[in-house]
């Protein structure tokens, strides 16, 4: 059947009694150039594992199969396990397992189903679990790359750099362990039901050594946390309201000077490199 077909896809769900839920985020595409662009986009070969999280009623999952050695696809709504049944069931290298990726045991899984082969991500990830999902994977060191279709909004913060309006703490973290690239949008109507937003693919290449080197990665990155934490405040003032237990404003103010940085100055300003010099000074007086 034609997965992209929005009349087949209406009878497909009828005839399963399926009913779309706002809580998982559920939007199934209706443009097959899609799911064939993001998995054309992932790289994927008959030598690599894919691991897709939401395979929703399996438009990209198909495309994936067609490609990749192994693909094994993680589902949270067990609802739509007759429907995938029937839509890729017969894929021999397809594996599918229902139930929250958050709590699933990521290492065992892909031990289990794609042994021995280069791993990536490549996903169509639903909008409200789009940061602990990426964080868990990004953060796990089992992938060599992840391909995503994400809120547009969330996307571009991704791939954002210094002085950039859409920059973070999710930034540096994206740009720490990889090297991101925004690919192209995909809008409303190419979804059933139409979403309110606009949605982006981007890939993010895994770093093979981290953009920079920090002695500790958990102080690296609650500098960063605590530099946007609160983007109107000067760098001085955020790290001093996210330090206060440990240290005076004048022992962070030393710090920032010991880095050649004003402490006016606002933490969305701030390389990957000034962070890495920040949180070795600070944890120097800790």
């Amino acid at each position: 059947m034609e997965l992209c077909s929005p009349t087949q896809i209406r009878a497909l769900l009828d005839r399963y009694g399926f009913r779309f839920s706002k809580s998982m985020g559920q939007n199934f595409l209706i443009d097959p150039s899609v799911p064939a662009r993001i998995a054309e986009a992932s790289g994927a070969d008959g030598t690599w594992g894919v691991l897709e999280i939401g395979p929703g009623i399996g438009a990209l999952t198909a495309c994936l199969c067609r490609r990749a050695g192994k693909v094994t696809a993680v589902e949270l709504d067990r609802s739509l396990e007759p429907l995938l049944a029937e839509t890729v069931g017969q894929y021999a290298n397809l594996t599918l397992r229902f139930g929250d990726v958050m709590k699933t045991d990521l290492p065992a899984l892909l031990e289990e189903t794609m042994p021995g082969m280069p791993r990536m991500v490549c996903a169509n990830l639903p909008y409200n679990i789009t940061s602990p999902v990426l964080t868990k994977l990004i953060g796990s060191g089992l992938f060599d790359a992840v391909t995503v279709m994400i809120q547009r909004e969330v996307a571009r913060r991704i791939c954002a750099g210094p002085g950039d309006g859409d920059y973070g703490a999710f930034s540096v973290f994206a740009a720490y362990h990889t090297e991101p690239k925004l690919l192209f949008d995909v809008p409303p109507s190419c979804f059933m039901p139409q979403p309110k937003v606009h949605s982006s693919v981007i890939r993010m290449e895994m770093r093979r050594e981290k953009a920079v080197t920090v002695p500790d990665e958990s102080l690296f990155f609650r500098v960063v946390r605590a530099a946007f934490a609160q983007r109107r405040k000067t760098l001085l003032n955020a790290l001093s309201a996210g330090f206060s237990r440990e240290l005076t404003k004048q022992q962070v103010e030393q710090a920032i000077s010991a880095c050649d940085l004003e402490p006016a100055v606002r933490g969305e300003r701030l390389n990957l490199t000034e962070f890495a010099a920040l949180s070795r000074q600070i944890g120097g007086l800790l």
